[in-house]
């Protein structure tokens, strides 16, 4: 009897087609430099898309070349070959293969993530809210998600070494999304 108690009480996605607010969400990353700071950045372009029910599952790309560094001299560098190699590869890629909320909104999702053209199974956890409609009567629900991911495994492999020893910049990229989804219409 509690297991039909508590699946009742679960949260779930609504179904339908949800696509993201970009005024409202953000996809970023941090990184330790220097081993003593988090240096962080987002994206200023991507597109997502969640669909929700029985099989949820959530859909993106980021525009490689929207990343958000001050300093022109650096986003040159991270948009080289010795980085993302936006030249050749301009878009990041993720498609969701489960997606899972807990009756608390706790998320647990796993998908593919592409950088550089390389394909990795990640893992990430977050939380999942439904705002049902907003002051406009659409639909809106939310996700916040993060991940930590290797980021040699998609061939992000350039590294300086600092001169009283150590590294540069950690291998350890701390990958986190805000999600502000509205309901398509229609």
């Amino acid at each position: 009897m509690s297991t039909s108690t508590e699946a009742a009480a679960k949260p779930t996605i609504p179904a339908g087609e949800f696509s993201v607010d970009p005024v409202h969400s953000t996809v970023g990353f941090a990184v330790t430099h220097n081993e003593i700071s988090t240096f962080r950045s987002a994206f200023k372009s991507y597109e997502a898309r969640l669909v929700g029910g029985e099989s949820p599952r959530l859909e993106g790309t980021v525009d490689v070349e929207s990343i958000d560094v001050a300093d022109e001299m650096l986003k040159g560098h991270l948009l080289s070959p010795e980085f993302f190699d936006a030249e050749r590869h301009p878009k990041l890629r993720f498609a969701s293969t489960a997606l899972d909320v807990a009756a608390d909104g706790t998320v647990r999702l796993a998908g593919e993530l592409e950088i550089r053209g390389s394909k990795r199974e990640v893992r990430a956890e977050g939380r999942f809210a439904e705002l049902g409609e907003d002051a406009q009567g659409q639909a809106r629900v939310g996700l916040s998600l993060g991940a930590t991911v290797d980021r040699r495994d998609f061939g992000l492999e350039w590294q300086a070494e600092l001169p009283g020893g150590g590294q540069l910049l950690d291998w350890t990229v701390k990958i986190e999304v805000e999600l502000e989804l509205v309901a398509a219409d229609g």
